[in-house]
C-alpha cells in the first residue's frame, strides 16, 4: 500500500518509521522543509520537498498514492482532506479541531474512499476505549474521560513541558468544548470544570479542553446522561493558563502566546501519557462503574528515544491505517474512531502500544515496558 505522509515533525517522523519498518507500506514523507525530512531519510524513508500550502501541488502529489496520512498542524486538515478527495485517496489525520472535522465529514459524503480524521490519542484511542466501556452497560449515567500528556519531571511554574504541537495545545485551551449534560448536547467553556484527583499517589487537576471527544458526543447522543472530556495537568497549571489567556487577553493574540511558550517552555522527551476513563450505569439490575486506566512512558528504541506522546499518537493513526489494509474498517465514507472495536485495536501490532504491558512489535522494532 502506497502512503503519502504529510509533515515530518515530531509526530510525523514517528509515524513514518513505524509504517516503514513494518515492511507492508511504501511510505513517502512530504514537507516544505528539507531539514525536517533529513531524519526520516536517514531511516530509509523516501522524502519529497514540496510547498504543502499550494492545493494544486498538493493534489498532484496525493494523486500518486493510495492513502494520505496527515500529520500537519490542524490548520491544514481541510486542505489536505480536499486534496485527498480530489485525488480519490483514503484520508487519515490527527486533528483535534472540531470545525475541521465537520468540514471533513462533509467532504466524505459520497466518497468512494475512507475519510477518518482524529486518529491520535485524544481524539482517537480514548474514544475507542470509552465506547467499548459504554457497550458493556444496559444503560449509562456518566462517561468521564481524563487524558494528559505530561512531563515526568516538571520544574517550572506551569508544571509543564512541551510534548506536542504548541498550535494544538493553544487551540484546545481556547475553543468551546462538546459535552452531554442531562442527556442533551451542550457546549462548555474551556479551562472550566476544574477538578482534582489522585492516581498512583500523584495529585492531578483536570479541566475542560476542546476536541478530545471527537465524534463521541454525536454517537452517544440519547444514550448517556452525561459525557465530558478534560485534560489532565499537575495542580496549578490551569490557574496560570487562565491568567495568560483571560487576564492578559492572549486568547485574542494566540500567536504571541505560542511564541512565548516556544521560547520559554522547554520541550521534553521524558514524558508520560495518562488515560483515565470511567463509565457508570446500570448493568444486570445493579448500578456499577467500570474504569479504563493507562500510564504510558517514553521508551528507548533502536532508532532512538520515542516520547510517550509520539508512541501513543503514532500508534493510533498507524493502527487505523493497518485496520483499513486488513479489511477491519468500513471501505468508504466518514469513519469515526468509535467504529473500531477496542479488541481489534489492541490486537493490532501498532495498537499494542496501549496494552497494559506496553509492547509493540513492528518488523524488528520492539517497544517494551520498562
Amino acid at each position: 500500500m502506497k502512503i503519502i505522509l504529510l509533515g515530518a515533525g515530531h509526530i510525523g517522523g514517528a509515524i513514518a518509521t513505524l509504517l516503514h519498518d513494518s515492511g507492508d507500506y511504501q511510505v513517502t514523507v512530504a514537507d516544505r522543509e528539507a531539514a525536517a525530512l533529513a531524519k526520516v531519510a536517514e531511516a530509509g524513508v523516501a522524502t519529497e520537498v514540496i510547498d504543502l500550502s499550494d492545493l494544486t501541488l498538493l493534489t498532484r502529489l496525493v494523486s500518486r498514492f493510495e492513502v494520505v496520512v496527515n500529520a500537519l498542524p490542524y490548520q491544514m486538515a481541510i486542505k489536505a482532506a480536499t486534496a485527498a478527495r480530489a485525488a480519490g485517496a483514503h484520508y487519515f489525520d490527527l486533528t483535534e479541531d472540531v470545525y475541521a472535522t465537520r468540514a471533513i465529514r462533509a467532504l466524505a459524503e459520497g466518497a468512494g474512499t475512507v475519510f477518518m480524521p482524529q486518529c491520535g490519542l485524544a481524539p482517537g484511542f480514548v474514544g475507542i476505549a470509552a465506547h467499548e466501556l459504554v457497550k458493556r452497560f444496559d444503560s449509562v449515567r456518566d462517561v468521564k474521560m481524563r487524558v494528559g500528556a505530561l512531563p515526568e519531571f516538571p520544574t517550572n511554574a506551569l508544571k509543564y513541558n512541551l510534548t506536542w504541537s504548541v498550535d494544538g495545545l493553544v487551540n484546545e485551551y481556547c475553543h468551546p468544548c462538546d459535552a452531554i449534560r442531562a442527556g442533551k448536547l451542550e457546549r462548555v467553556l474551556p479551562l472550566e470544570g476544574l477538578e482534582h484527583f489522585m492516581l498512583d499517589g500523584t495529585e492531578y487537576e483536570a479541566f475542560n479542553t476542546s476536541g478530545g471527544l471527537g465524534t463521541l458526543c454525536e454517537t452517544l447522543a440519547g444514550q448517556v446522561e452525561s459525557l465530558d472530556y478534560k485534560s489532565v495537568r499537575y495542580p496549578g497549571h490551569r490557574k496560570l493558563m487562565k491568567f495568560l489567556l483571560e487576564d492578559l487577553r492572549l486568547s485574542e493574540d494566540q500567536q504571541t502566546l505560542k511564541n512565548l511558550m516556544r521560547a520559554a517552555v522547554p520541550s521534553t522527551m521524558q514524558d508520560v501519557v495518562l488515560i483515565f476513563i470511567t463509565v457508570s450505569g446500570e448493568r444486570d439490575g445493579q448500578f456499577s462503574q467500570e474504569t479504563f486506566s493507562r500510564k504510558i512512558f517514553a521508551q528507548e528504541t533502536r532508532r532512538g528515544r520515542m516520547s510517550a506522546i509520539q508512541i501513543t499518537t503514532a500508534a493510533g493513526i498507524c493502527a487505523a491505517v493497518d485496520l483499513l489494509r486488513t479489511g477491519r474498517l468500513p471501505k468508504a465514507g466518514f469513519v469515526g474512531q468509535e467504529s473500531i472495536a477496542l479488541g481489534d485495536f489492541l490486537a493490532n501490532r501498532f495498537g499494542r502500544a496501549y496494552h497494559p504491558q506496553m509492547r509493540i512489535e513492528v518488523g524488528s522494532e520492539i517497544l517494551a515496558a520498562a
